[in-house]
């Protein structure tokens, strides 16, 4: 008997890294996450696959990063990666054991374990998986085991986008992209940022009142049935994680909103939007910090592996977190058997977990209830080393001991249990705060009049040109313009500099794609295209190769009398 259901959704993202740098900002970044969490987690779901088991994983995959995944530069570029870690890990295997080096004997065993798994990788990708990721992920798909959901085509930050036009641009793109390169559209979307805003009514230029609709609406418009939000945003009260963040140079203050009355909602349900037929589904706060937290949660456990500390000729991570508070000089050796009894300890935990929680619902309750989770994929091998294998084991324990428990992927859930109430979500996001600091802030409004001033620039260029010209050079020009322009409203650029994470990186990122959009800007509306140029662009920015540049084209605004304004429908 059902007690209840669970649906796992990894959000994978990165920005564009595509020819803009390698290290420490740049192609390394997406080589790095391929091997610790994009391959791992293929491989797992493969693993599960030929047990019998159906991992029954929602894996969100932007549109920029799948352009990226499927891209020849890149795959060829991340096996010269894997050669560099084998040669360097090699070089480690030498010089281990060294009578000089205290427990070197035992960091000769970790050399041996690193190039093993780097040859492995080097074998799985190139030939397990044909150097095309894409194509084994949409094998999966296609026989149940995970459903792809979609996103903004680059992840543009939604809610602070000045024109519906371009709002649409970034859903429009990123469906037909998941479309084109995994067979199918997208039931659900991840929001970028998962940042929400409702629809608001507003005074024109020409001085009558015009209703903007809520982002739902352009969701529905591009066939997404559903989307995921944070607890604190179906639930009321304040958002995790008010305080104070410290970065790379100085410290940030995030200001929380205060503290919302609680909504008398919780997320052990689905709930319709009010102005479409969208639904969405609230991270349970339990099940989600319990994974996420590295202070409270599993990866922070002494036993895993430090993500810091490098060795300084090879950069293997030959340590473990041991604690806290020790210092990096201070930590221990890894060892992998120690972090794998360690995580099978977590999965009995995790899978006991969300059974209780279930459970618990539905006995108060009498009535089935949901426990979903969402965690961006790259905490899973990347940032915790163990936690690719922390997925599988919980999927297995879930199949093998606690049938009880119904594992369905989001569209799934929604399908066979369709919202049966509407409720108005607020302005939100799950940055720091839950609003939209984290992107508009005093390190980061200068960028938006930037943006704002590129988007009614193409609407008008667009506008000019609703048809496709004849003349072929023209034709690529305006698709590259609009390219560039999704490139530079992506949200990692203002994110990385609130963070300071790539302050200077995301700054000359961002102001690259604005002068490239500049640039193809002032030859189209000059008459006077330089070839040599937009080829030299078209070769670094190559993403999304079949766009239509008239997804810009201008949407005209709906007139809506103040009286006349449709309230958005509250069940209570």
């Amino acid at each position: 008997m059902s007690v209840g259901q669970f649906v796992f959704m990894l959000h994978s993202h990165l920005p564009y890294y595509r020819k803009a740098g390698m290290w420490p900002f740049g192609e390394e970044n997406l080589y790095e996450c391929m091997a610790e969490t994009y391959v791992p987690l293929l491989n797992a779901i493969a693993e599960l696959y030929e047990e019998g088991i159906k991992a029954k994983l929602t894996v969100g995959i932007t549109p920029i990063l799948a352009e990226q995944l499927n891209d020849e530069h890149l795959q060829n570029g991340f096996v010269e990666y894997i050669d560099s870690r084998i040669a360097a890990v090699s070089k480690d295997l030498d010089r281990y054991p060294d009578p000089k080096v205290a427990h070197s004997q035992h960091l000769k065993y970790l050399a041996k374990y690193y190039f093993d798994l780097w040859n492995k990788l080097r074998d799985d990708f190139v030939n397990k998986y044909e150097k095309n990721l894409i194509k084994y992920f949409k094998k999966y798909q296609d026989l149940g085991c995970i459903e792809i959901t979609t996103s903004g085509a680059t992840h543009g930050f939604s809610p602070l986008l000045a024109t519906d036009s371009n709002l649409n641009a970034q859903f429009k793109v990123g469906q037909d992209t998941t479309k084109r390169l995994f067979g199918k559209k997208a039931m659900g979307a991840w929001l970028p940022e998962c940042a929400y805003r409702q629809g608001y009514e507003y005074v024109g230029k020409d001085g009558k009142k015009h209703w903007r609709p809520a982002i739902e609406v352009t969701l529905q418009n591009n066939d997404i049935h559903y989307f995921f939000t944070e607890s604190h945003v179906i639930e009321g009260g304040n958002s995790i994680g008010n305080r104070r963040v410290i970065g790379m140079y100085g410290n940030i203050e995030y200001i929380p909103l205060p503290e919302r009355p609680a909504t008398g909602y919780d997320t052990y349900s689905a709930y319709w939007l009010p102005d479409a037929q969208v639904a969405v589904m609230g991270r349970n706060d339990r099940a989600g910090y319990q994974v996420w937290s590295a202070a409270d949660g599993y990866p922070g456990d002494g036993c895993f592996r430090e993500f810091h500390k490098k060795d300084d000729k090879s950069g293997m991570h030959y340590w473990r977190i041991t604690s806290p508070t020790t210092d990096l000089g201070d930590k221990m050796l890894y060892d992998p058997v120690l972090a794998m009894n360690k995580i099978n300890e977590n999965s009995d935990h995790y899978t006991t977990l969300i059974y209780h929680l279930l459970n618990d619902y539905k006995l108060a309750k009498n009535k089935e209830g949901l426990v979903m989770v969402s965690f961006d994929t790259e905490l899973f091998g990347h940032w915790w080393f163990e936690g690719v294998e922390f997925i599988k084991q919980v999927i297995k324990k879930f199949h093998d001991y606690l049938p009880e428990v119904e594992r369905l992927t989001a569209g799934e859930y929604v399908t066979k249990y369709p919202p049966k109430e509407a409720i108005q979500i607020p302005e939100s996001s799950w940055g720091q705060g839950g609003h939209f600091y984290v992107w508009m802030n005093h390190l980061t409004e200068w960028m938006w009049p930037i943006i704002h001033s590129c988007e009614k620039r193409i609407n008008a260029i667009v506008d000019a040109h609703s048809e496709i010209p004849e003349d072929k050079l023209l034709h690529r020009a305006l698709n590259q313009l609009a390219r560039e322009n999704l490139l530079l409203q992506s949200s990692d650029w203002p994110f990385l500099i609130t963070t300071w994470q790539a302050k200077d990186y995301a700054t000359d990122r961002f102001n690259e794609h604005v002068d490239r959009f500049s640039l193809i800007a002032d030859m189209i509306e000059s008459g006077n295209i330089d070839e040599a140029k937009l080829s030299e662009i078209e070769s670094i920015d190559n993403c999304f190769p079949v766009i239509d540049y008239r997804v810009y084209q201008s949407i005209e605004e709906g007139v809506i009398p103040q009286q006349e304004k449709k309230l958005a429908p509250l069940y209570q």
